[in-house]
């Protein structure tokens, strides 16, 4: 090997090393690469009155339905008296969420999925016959209020710093989420507004 060769491998394994440095600090603050340049995804869960519930926060390229476990574990709503509720009674959700795994895990804990099915889905379902299972009910009545979520993240992007994501660390931005969150619950309970 020549001294320009070793030199310019020398040169590429530090590259290298300054990638893989670059990735690891990425993924410690929760960014990512999708199309739009470095972001990340709040994946969320809010009540009937736009208020949220519990927050996720991903990488930008995460894609939503295997997150839709770890948001609903998260779920934590306390009453008066006794353990903070858990359970919805029901989960409204897109067509991005629309998997068997999920499905499942809805119906194990005994909450109604309000989940339309995805079209690649029922054909694959209907091209099994009768193996392929039953259609997947969905109650469209109660699926017209799944706009909520989408409000509720209008109200928390009104903060600026949040619909930009001034924050780098993952902790400092999840807790200006949840400081908005909280602050849309006080302004919620409030009767004079």
């Amino acid at each position: 090997m020549t001294a320009a060769s070793a030199e310019l491998e020398t040169e590429r394994a530090e590259r290298r090393k300054l990638r893989r440095r670059r990735r690891a600090r990425l993924k410690a603050a929760a960014l990512g690469r999708p199309r739009g340049g470095l972001t990340s995804k709040v994946h969320l869960a809010a009540d009937r009155r736009c208020r949220p519930l519990a927050f996720v926060l991903t990488p930008g390229q995460a894609a939503d339905s295997p997150r839709f476990v770890a948001v609903l574990e998260e779920i934590r709503v306390r009453g008066p008296v006794g353990r903070p509720r858990t359970r919805p009674d029901a989960v409204a959700a897109d067509k991005a969420y629309s998997s068997r795994g999920n499905r499942s895990y809805l119906r194990r804990r005994g909450i109604k999925a309000v989940i339309p099915e995805k079209a690649d889905q029922a054909a694959n379902r209907k091209k099994h016959g009768r193996v392929g299972g039953r259609p997947v009910s969905h109650d469209a009545e109660q699926y017209k209020e799944r706009n909520t979520v989408e409000r509720c993240i209008n109200k928390i992007r009104a903060w600026r710093g949040l619909a930009t994501r001034y924050d780098k660390a993952p902790e400092s931005y999840l807790a200006g989420l949840q400081l908005r969150g909280s602050i849309i619950w006080m302004r919620s309970l409030d009767p004079a507004k």
